[in-house]
């Protein structure tokens, strides 16, 4: 448990055995509509990024488990997701990169979390909900990332994706790696791993290359 801005939140949270490691925060789906910090995409992404060697963390945002306060339209998540941030640097006081990652949801609360915080080096954003949020404040994008999206999703459809893509791309020194998977929807039904697989590729990549 760690103090958020309303209350006391819940996550959990991985420390690094490698000196000065980098970090990354993970973030859940829509609340409102069963998104918590054990959503399999969610604990698949904390997994991936502790056995990269990162310090890592995932939490319940407000009125999620055992987090106090309630939902806030998304506005009151973004103050939750610094506050984890905030924890999270605290206790690694010394790193070499911070990435945020966020899935639906979790994907628009991460997005406006970078746009906050200039320490972020590198982000991954699965499904962003392209048609509920507008995601037109990433001007300019701050740093290059990871975007992934389902052919078959309904929800966050690849089109619109596709479309705030190439507007990122078109921005000078910006270089988004998409990766779709035609037969995926919203959950990723069969295809988790795969999609798993792509986020270590383009992690290792994006630090090796730092």
């Amino acid at each position: 448990m760690f103090t958020g801005p309303d209350g006391r939140l819940e996550g959990r949270y991985c420390h690094s055995h490698v000196v000065n490691p980098s970090l990354a925060l993970v973030l859940h789906p829509h609340p409102l509509q069963g998104g918590t910090m054990n959503n399999r995409i969610t604990y698949e992404l904390y997994r991936v990024f502790e056995k990269l060697g990162f310090s890592v963390m995932r939490y319940n945002s407000r009125g999620v488990g055992r987090s106090q306060g309630r939902f806030d339209g998304g506005w009151g998540e973004i103050s939750d997701a610094a506050a984890a941030l905030d924890w999270l640097q605290t206790m690694n006081p010394h790193t070499s990169g911070l990435w945020v990652v966020g899935y639906s949801f979790g994907a628009f609360v991460g997005m406006q979390l970078l746009m906050r915080r200039p320490e972020i080096t590198g982000w991954v954003s699965i499904a962003p909900p392209t048609t509920h949020y507008d995601f037109g404040f990433l001007a300019p994008c701050p740093c290059n990332g990871l975007m992934i999206a389902g052919g078959m999703d309904h929800i966050a459809p690849e089109t619109t994706i596709r479309k705030l893509v190439d507007k990122l791309n078109a921005q000078k020194g910006v270089d988004i790696d998409y990766r779709v998977f035609p037969e995926a929807d919203h959950i990723f039904s069969d295809h988790i791993d795969k999609m798993i697989i792509a986020v270590k590729e383009h992690v290792m990549n994006a630090v090796s290359t730092s």
